[in-house]
């Protein structure tokens, strides 16, 4: 006589067995050992760190000027790299030159900002300028606060030849270049109007002082 559980034993038996294979924790990821598109390979970063070294012992530059240039010369190097592996790749880049100090937009403003009005620059031009580079208004504000807008614009007089050091004959033409180029330069009709009528030796008193500060 067949036990109670006999039909059940029959039933596990004519079921197909399933396998217990043992899983891998990487066979979800076939590809675990080749970088995601979006992650920079180490020689892309390798290059990364040695083209901002490069570039930043020729010259200042800003964050934004290292994050374009490497960026710009990474999409040229690696013809497959990603938009993700790019902006990975100048990141890193921007990062690695903070870690070694090699970058400061403050200190770049102040040096830009000085030899900028040294050679006749307005404050409208500089921050411009400035802003073109990616430094933010703050902090270009801080570097233009000293600056002297009359000094820059006697030197850009002296430069062009106007003002306190023409030389030729003024007349009404003459009179409306000069001013017009002051204005399209960035100083104030003020400025401009105030250099125009300078003596040489006011304009001369002016470069002292500052030369003396």
């Amino acid at each position: 006589m067949p036990t109670r559980d006999s039909s059940a034993n029959r039933r596990i038996a004519n079921e197909p067995s399933c396998p217990v294979t043992s899983i891998d924790p990487q066979d979800d990821n076939p590809s675990s050992d080749t970088p995601p598109s979006d992650t920079p390979t180490a020689r892309m970063l390798s290059w990364a760190r040695n083209s901002a070294v490069y570039r930043l012992e020729r010259q200042m530059m800003t964050e934004k000027q290292l994050f374009d240039a490497i960026t710009r010369k990474a999409r040229q190097k690696f013809e497959d790299i990603s938009q993700e592996q790019l902006k990975a790749v100048a990141d890193f880049a921007v990062k690695f030159a903070y870690d070694l100090n090699a970058l400061n937009d403050a200190d770049y403003a102040q040096v830009s900002t000085q030899s900028a009005v040294r050679s006749g620059k307005s404050k409208r031009a500089i921050a411009q300028k400035l802003s073109v580079k990616g430094i933010d208004r703050e902090t270009a504000a801080v570097a233009l606060e000293a600056t002297d807008d009359l000094y820059a614009a006697v030197v850009f007089a002296r430069k062009r030849g106007f003002g306190p050091f023409r030389r030729g004959v003024l007349d009404d033409k003459r009179k409306a270049k000069e001013q017009s180029a002051f204005a399209r330069n960035g100083f104030s009709f003020e400025i401009g109007r105030k250099v125009f009528e300078m003596s040489s030796g006011e304009a001369e008193s002016v470069l002292r002082k500052d030369a003396a500060t």
